[in-house]
């Protein structure tokens, strides 16, 4: 699949954050089946590389490492079987790396400039980050004004409630979500959150 495509599955993407052992299958399952294909296990903690190569196992999974800052974390991401790549930055060295590797990538960016670097190197397609710090709504439709072809998916700060509204913006692909999975509570709520996100339309 292509970056467009991956993006073009499910309006939201978890963004997970995964801080204590469990049962990443089934975590996976739970997203999956409620409607949301496609999921974002962020390189923060010692149990996303094994999170990656469970969640994997679940049909129509499509599984990428997200928080990829090196070439090094890169590598570790391939090998546990990413589908895609997604960093918090758009840095050459790395981007270089992912596009010679033919993996999907989905760098971030918050200014026209990280955009425009990008475009040099060949991609159009970027998360928005952090995108309510970095001026929210407005600040990318501005963003978006003068590079037409360029597609985003805005991540951090966005909520349940104001989903649809990055959604409804043009430019808008889809978004990633950190409200998906909490350790404190079974899958049956992550799949009720999931089924909700799902459906999302802009």
């Amino acid at each position: 699949m292509t970056i467009d495509q991956i993006m073009r599955s499910a309006p939201v993407i978890p963004v997970l954050i995964l801080d204590r052992e469990a049962d990443w299958e089934k975590l996976a399952y739970a997203l999956v089946s409620a409607g949301l294909p496609v999921l974002e296990v962020t390189l923060r903690t010692p149990q996303a590389l094994n999170a990656i190569r469970a969640m994997k196992r679940v049909p129509g999974a499509i599984v990428g490492a997200g928080t990829v800052i090196n070439e090094r974390q890169l590598g570790e991401a391939i090998d546990a079987g990413s589908e895609f790549i997604v960093s918090p930055g758009l840095t050459e060295p790395l981007a270089k790396a992912v596009i010679a590797s033919g993996i999907p990538y989905l760098p971030g960016v918050a200014t026209s400039a990280d955009i425009m670097r990008g475009l040099d190197l060949g991609l159009d397609r970027f998360k928005f980050f952090p995108a309510e710090a970095s001026g929210g709504i407005a600040a990318l439709k501005a963003l978006s004004a003068p590079f037409g072809n360029v597609r985003f998916c805005p991540t951090g700060g966005i909520r349940p409630d104001t989903a649809a509204d990055w959604l409804a913006l043009p430019s808008v692909l889809c978004v990633g979500g950190t409200w998906f999975y909490k350790s404190e509570d079974g899958f049956e709520g992550v799949a009720e959150r999931a089924r909700g996100a799902a459906s999302l339309r802009g």
